[in-house]
């Protein structure tokens, strides 16, 4: 059994909703200006600075083909996905890959010694192997599979926070984590009697770097630091900071929910000594995700939870276990989850990942600029390493009622706290809108974007 080709490309897959074409035509645009006019003497953002793709080696409307959902239509106009942060979409061929599976080649894995389930487990090792290449990882038996970034996090806080914090030992996390990066550390903190300590942001949103070095001592055991900041875009310098904790004997996790999708990642380059990621913000379907971690800790780390799968032998007097890394996937994995992983990585290193992320850093830049045009708007963090998320608040407006209204134009963002609080707070704010872009956006989306929002703007106040 095989799963279909996953780099071929081809057409989507019929009787989706809406039926529309692509908004916005093929192809990049050559200079359009926004929809629905510009005031006078308003900075118009320079399309022509967005590479082309006989330049470039990528294209969006390459990506776009393959992504069914983008062909359907919201409240009666084409679908403009700018909430990529929360999840991505997903190409087609992940979709007959799942199809595929459950269709053909559905088994449990490991332990069968039948046809399908060998074939089932080769295809759960390949998405091992898959994603031990794609983190740079030296063996695929560096890597676990969990349900996402979140539960590799209480893993590791779990099995190795355990056994190796204690009472005075600190644990240091950047303000601008997510709340799944604060919150583990918080409950492993209070049972061992260890501390959580906040390394502070700059006015732009960067990571204070001297604040950090004056924070770390022989009482840091772990740093806990975002690769890239899912509310601030900020892409901190994680292979100088992972050098310097090394310096004091401490451990460094790299939050990768919001990296993998949009730069090139080498764990060994580095020197992480955990590294996570979620596959639904990576294409593929949710429920899935990575930890990597070095093999020397892997090695000594214990379950966390205990069943089938992890396990060697078991009787009332002693239990031993598996290695790793399935001493630490107990039950029943999520194979479909891992077929589907597979496919998307596929997908997604079919394309020439240094043009796709030169290409959102143009359409970043355009989008900054275009947002700038919005009488009100304020884009949260400038720090000079960012991806492509897009944090605002605009003025008069409660952010959910800007994504509401959005809506209405077939517009998606996200809107309220995105599960990091503090970066919010260190702005003074409780919430914020978010457009956040992946590789198959493109800027007349972000043109539809601004011209919504200046309609916005421009539409009479409720009295009162």
């Amino acid at each position: 059994m095989t799963i279909p080709d996953v780099t071929a490309r081809g057409p989507a897959l019929p009787g989706l909703p809406g039926g529309a074409g692509l908004p916005g035509g093929a192809g990049l645009p050559g200079g359009a200006g926004l929809p629905g006019g510009t005031q006078a003497g308003a900075a118009t953002p320079d399309a022509g600075a967005l590479p082309q793709p006989q330049s470039s080696g990528f294209s969006p409307e390459s990506a776009r083909q393959d992504i069914p959902i983008l062909r359907r239509t919201v409240n009666g106009h084409p679908l403009v996905w700018l909430d990529n942060g929360a999840t991505t979409q997903k190409p087609r061929q992940v979709i007959e890959a799942l199809g595929a599976f459950y269709g053909a080649a559905n088994s449990n894995i490991h332990r069968g010694a039948h046809t399908m389930a060998r074939e089932a487990t080769e295809m759960y090792e390949a998405g091992r192997a898959a994603v031990a290449g794609f983190l740079g990882a030296g063996s695929p038996d560096d890597i676990v599979f969990v349900r996402g970034t979140t539960e590799a996090i209480n893993l590791v806080a779990q099995s190795w926070g355990r056994a190796n914090l204690g009472p005075g030992d600190d644990i240091l996390v950047a303000v601008l984590e997510h709340h799944s990066d604060i919150v583990p550390w918080q409950l492993i903190a209070k049972e061992t009697r260890a501390r959580v300590v906040p390394i502070p942001l700059t006015p732009q949103g960067a990571i204070d770097q001297d604040a950090y070095a004056d924070l770390l001592s022989s009482r840091t055991q772990l740093v806990a630091v975002s690769h890239a900041s899912n509310v601030l875009g900020t892409v901190p310098p994680v292979k100088e900071m992972t050098a310097l904790a090394h310096r004091y004997g401490a451990k460094v996790l790299v939050d990768g929910a919001q990296a993998v999708a949009h730069f090139p990642v080498d764990v060994r380059d580095l020197d992480a000594d955990f590294y996570a990621f979620s596959g639904h913000k990576l294409f593929a379907p949710t429920g899935i995700g990575a930890l990597y971690a070095k093999p020397e800790i892997l090695e000594a780390m214990r379950p966390w939870q205990g069943g089938g799968n992890m396990i060697d032998t078991v009787d009332f007097a002693r239990t031993t276990f598996a290695p790793v890394p399935r001493l630490l996937e107990a039950g029943t994995g999520h194979i479909s989850g891992v077929v589907g992983l597979l496919a998307a990585l596929n997908w997604f290193t079919s394309f020439d990942r240094d043009a796709v992320a030169a290409y959102e850093s143009a359409l970043m830049t355009y989008a900054q600029q275009a947002l700038a045009t919005v009488p009100g708007l304020e884009v949260l963090g400038s720090a000079p390493e960012r991806i492509a998320v897009l944090t605002f608040t605009l003025a008069g407006h409660d952010p959910a009622g800007v994504a509401d209204w959005l809506d209405r134009d077939g517009i998606a963002i996200r809107a309220g706290h995105h599960c990091a609080q503090p970066a919010l707070a260190h702005y003074g704010l409780e919430s914020a809108a978010r457009a956040s872009l992946a590789l198959y956006n493109t800027s007349e989306e972000v043109d539809q974007l601004v011209a919504s929002l200046r309609r916005l703007q421009a539409a009479p106040k409720p009295a009162g």
